[in-house]
């Protein structure tokens, strides 16, 4: 097995590392012990990830000398609630951890959100690391110390940021990912690629193809400069007070489609990709950018399978959605918008021309 890839992201703890690499799970217990003197911690997974990748990491551990305590949650997006965290924090309890322990999330996005909610909030904080097992994860959600539950008005309306210790990101495990989970993350690596500018849009372009038939090269080309953005982006921009705000393209009507359909009814990932779809068309009915890109984002959309659907939403609702959102200042919704690859500004739009944009956008009038 070859050295995994080293990236570091600067702090407010100091720093982390995000280790990408191939079959680094095996040695999970090694590069977490010289990081820790903690010799148990809790290891949180799901229904799905634990009879596929649990033991490995569990023997890891055991091997280097720590005591893992497996804690399952129902697979799914439904346990990302409040509820569910409160369980997984008594789970720690129960199991008598301390503050000299630690947890694991190993899993995808949902895991990596709650354990680390419940990391940030046991004793005041106990260290977590990082594990993501999905594309999504890897790419994005495990990296930035971003944390938190659904509410009923919203997504990721409680949570803490609480930097991992480490993450380690085995790319070997998306080998076992379902195809709707695949596709899922391919949006946020498209999402990515429309961040990081020219260079990767273009190899996105290029790379669609083998990344649909899960080609090694282009898979771990893909992790690494998604993971590489994020970990620029945070590094500058910890707690979201400027550039890491651009992470949030493609959010603001994706949150909503999930909330207005029900948490898990369509992936996250579909929702950003029908998101940053709106996005650019809204974009340029404003004169912000070009309509122009706004196709070639559509075309490259569509070359990595994420078509757009009909999701049946009524645009009242999601309006009423996004007023819920985070992003939302002085009552005005706020869109991450894109100009061009690597370029980005945050606009506020008025509500009279949200509601008119959302009324032809389920419409689907102005498609091509």
């Amino acid at each position: 097995m070859s050295e995994p890839l080293r990236l570091t992201v600067p702090c407010s703890h100091g720093s982390y590392d995000v280790l990408v690499g191939r079959g680094v799970v095996a040695d999970l217990g090694g590069h977490v012990v010289g990081l820790t003197t903690a010799r148990r911690c809790a290891l949180v997974t799901d229904s799905n990830v634990d009879g596929i990748w649990a033991d490995e990491a569990a023997a890891a551990l055991c091997a280097a000398g720590i005591e893992p305590v497996p804690v399952v949650i129902p697979a799914g997006e439904g346990s990302k609630s409040w509820a569910q965290a409160g369980q997984v924090i008594e789970a720690f309890s129960e199991a008598g951890l301390g503050r000299d322990s630690f947890v694991v999330a190993l899993g995808g996005g949902v895991v990596g959100d709650l354990a680390g909610f419940a990391a940030a909030t046991y004793l005041r904080g106990i260290p977590v690391v990082q594990v993501p097992t999905t594309l999504l994860a890897q790419a994005d959600s495990s990296i930035g110390g971003k944390t938190g539950v659904d509410l009923p008005r919203g997504k990721n309306l409680a949570g803490a940021f609480w930097p991992p210790l480490l993450v380690l990101t085995d790319v070997s495990t998306l080998e076992t990912l379902p195809d709707g989970e695949w596709l899922s993350g391919l949006a946020e690596v498209a999402k990515s690629a429309v961040l990081s500018g020219e260079v990767a849009f273009a190899a996105l372009e290029r790379d669609a193809g083998a990344l649909l038939l899960r080609e090694s090269a282009a898979v771990e080309s893909a992790v690494i400069m998604a993971a590489g953005l994020k970990c620029a982006v945070v590094g500058e921009d910890e707690r979201e007070s400027g550039q890491r705000e651009s992470l949030n393209y493609g959010h603001t009507l994706g949150h909503a489609i999930e909330r207005v359909l029900g948490y898990g009814t369509v992936s996250h990932g579909r929702a950003v990709a029908d998101g940053m779809r709106f996005a650019a068309r809204l974009a340029a009915d404003l004169g912000i950018a070009q309509r122009s890109w706004a196709d070639r984002q559509e075309r490259l959309l569509d070359s990595l399978a994420l078509l757009r659907r009909d999701h049946g939403c009524d645009p009242v609702h999601l309006l009423d959605a996004m007023r819920a959102d985070k992003k939302v200042r002085g009552g005005d919704v706020r869109f991450v918008m894109s100009v061009g690859p690597g370029e980005w500004t945050v606009q506020a739009v008025s509500e009279d021309m949200l509601a008119s944009a959302l009324s032809r956008w389920c419409a689907r009038e102005g498609e091509r």
